[in-house]
């Protein structure tokens, strides 16, 4: 396979030839497009592992399961374990919750986590659809409550170790979900 470079000459493509034995599926399905971002921008996708495509050309292999890609049920319920660990204590947040055992909190978030990043659709099936914003309006979430929020959930996502482009998608989400939360002023 070659390339016409700017000179007009034909060049040697510099990946691997589909059928030389390389990885062809590189993408998610059969060459889709990634998801747009605001701004029109295409949203990466996570890296799971390289693979060798031959002759010392390492290629990303990529998924388009988010859930899998971090690792699935187990990293989601360290993540939501270490989030309610620093909420249990905070005298901001921990009044936000009704039941006098945070396990049915716990629950709720670790099923809605899980069902939006490309896991199991049990919260879906036993709640319906999430509508986060209805749900957290009978709390008043002023900005200290959302900076409150998002020092402990700083903290579960950093303990969870991910590669950085994980955590940057993780990240990203969860900010943006904590300011949409925001229903009163402090």
């Amino acid at each position: 396979m070659s390339t016409q470079d700017p000179t007009g000459e034909n060049r040697p493509h510099p990946g691997p030839e589909v059928g030389s034995g390389a990885v062809t599926d590189v993408g998610p399905g059969s060459g889709a497009p990634l998801p747009l971002q605001p701004g029109g921008a295409r949203a990466p996708l996570p890296v799971e592992r390289l693979v060798t495509a031959g002759q010392g050309f390492t290629q990303p292999q990529y998924t388009d399961n988010f859930y899998e890609a971090v690792g699935g049920h187990e990293t989601f319920v360290k993540l939501v374990d270490a989030f309610y660990s620093g909420v249990a204590d905070d005298d901001v947040l921990r009044p936000m919750y009704p039941e006098q055992d945070l396990g049915p909190a716990k629950e709720r978030l670790l099923l809605f986590l899980e069902q939006y990043w490309g896991g199991p659709k049990t919260y879906g099936e036993q709640r319906g659809h999430p509508r986060l914003r209805m749900r957290h309006m009978p709390f008043r979430v002023g900005p200290e409550a959302r900076d409150h929020w998002l020092r402990h959930m700083r903290a579960a996502v950093d303990s969870l170790e991910l590669a950085p482009l994980h955590e940057a998608t993780l990240w990203d989400y969860l900010d943006r979900s904590a300011h949409s939360m925001v229903n009163a002023a402090d």
